[in-house]
């Protein structure tokens, strides 16, 4: 100490740290009370920031009044610097973690109100937090002195064996960054991949794609194996779709009646079914003249993938009941078969009937 400690010096001091916590208390009120009015507003940024805020600022106050409690006390100028430096690393790390924090909800905010862009992408949030942080170390570095030069170089000279060593590592990193900046593929997609994997794109982080299929489970994909894959995405260019449905009458049936009945049983169905398009104008066409039936084919249209098994559920019902209303017959298959009884040929009619197994089996009549 340059001089003795008084009674004053202790006063003066606890008078400094007294006002850096009751700011702090204060910023921590003010900063709650902009919260709750964040909370009301449509922009999640600001959500964002004032989160950050609150764990930055009220430190940053206490700090301030450490460093007016030693600033008043009678310190050596070795001890005062070494305060200094390690109140300054304290507010430096407070506010690199926070300003991270603010960075990547930003970027997760701005990606989540873009249409075609990574919503829950975590490749994005965590590229920007990782450079955030290290940004931060690195003035700590020269804070404290530490020249970060030779540091620069040994990370320049070392990350060419590490690029070596993590090669599979990498070229997923690159191969899921390609995948975003491409919006080939975006979290919320329903894709299937060429080996018979599909469901919901749940996130694309830096090594590997994970996929929630329609039995909620979750499948694991590595970013380059996905990259390199053929693919169907049902979502692109456009969440809705058509689904094709195919149906048969008898040769004896009204064609005139069938379409009409079918187009109002569409109407039905669209207007009351979850998941429909009303305004997709239902198609109807004949095209097979087969063995016991015409058939024809009614493509619907669809608000996303995993809709159609719904659609199709309701309408099968409904068409199959409003035929047998309308006395419309859906026959099943049948042929004639001859069977050779000494010299006489006795022609029999066999109808195919699907056992509760999933066989055909034959009635002869």
């Amino acid at each position: 100490m340059n001089r003795a400690l008084t009674v004053d010096d202790l006063v003066f001091a606890g008078i400094a740290l007294a006002s850096g916590l009751l700011a702090a208390f204060a910023l921590r009120m003010l900063l709650r009370w902009l919260g709750g009015h964040a909370d009301r507003t449509r922009w999640t940024g600001d959500d964002v920031i004032v989160h950050a805020l609150r764990a930055v600022v009220p430190w940053a106050a206490v700090v301030g009044g450490v460093a007016g409690a030693a600033a008043v006390l009678p310190l050596t100028r070795t001890v005062q610097h070494h305060t200094n430096q390690v109140l300054t690393v304290l507010l430096i790390f407070v506010a690199t973690v926070s300003a991270a924090r603010v960075v990547a909800g930003l970027v997760r905010t701005v990606t989540q109100s873009r249409s075609g862009v990574a919503g829950s992408a975590t490749i994005f949030v965590n590229i920007t937090r990782i450079l955030v942080l290290a940004i931060g170390f690195l003035v700590v570095l020269q804070t404290l002195g530490i020249s970060i030069a030779p540091l620069l170089t040994a990370l320049g000279v070392g990350g060419l064996a590490v690029a070596l060593a993590l090669q599979d590592t990498l070229a997923n990193l690159f191969a899921g960054i390609h995948i975003l900046a491409s919006k080939t593929v975006q979290p919320g997609d329903y894709i299937r991949l060429s080996s018979n994997e599909e469901g919901y794109v749940e996130d694309i982080n830096w090594r590997q794609t994970t996929i929630r299929n329609l039995s909620n489970n979750l499948v694991v994909i590595p970013n380059g194996q996905l990259a390199k894959t053929n693919m169907t995405n049902f979502m692109r260019p456009e969440e809705q779709l058509t689904i094709l449905v195919q149906v048969g009458v008898a040769y004896d049936s009204d064609l005139e009646h069938v379409e009409r009945v079918t187009n109002e049983v569409i109407a039905e169905t669209m207007a009351e079914v979850e998941g429909a398009v009303p305004d997709h104008e239902p198609i109807i066409r004949f095209h097979t003249f087969g063995d016991s039936r015409i058939g024809f084919t009614v493509i619907l249209g669809v608000g996303e993938f995993s809709d159609q098994y719904r659609i199709k559920h309701e309408f099968i019902k409904r068409l199959h009941k409003r035929y047998r209303a309308e006395g419309i017959r859906i026959p099943a298959p049948a042929r004639t078969v001859a069977l050779q009884q000494g010299a006489a040929v006795i022609p029999q009619q066999r109808t195919g009937e699907t056992e509760p197994n999933g066989m055909t089996s034959a009635r002869l009549d």
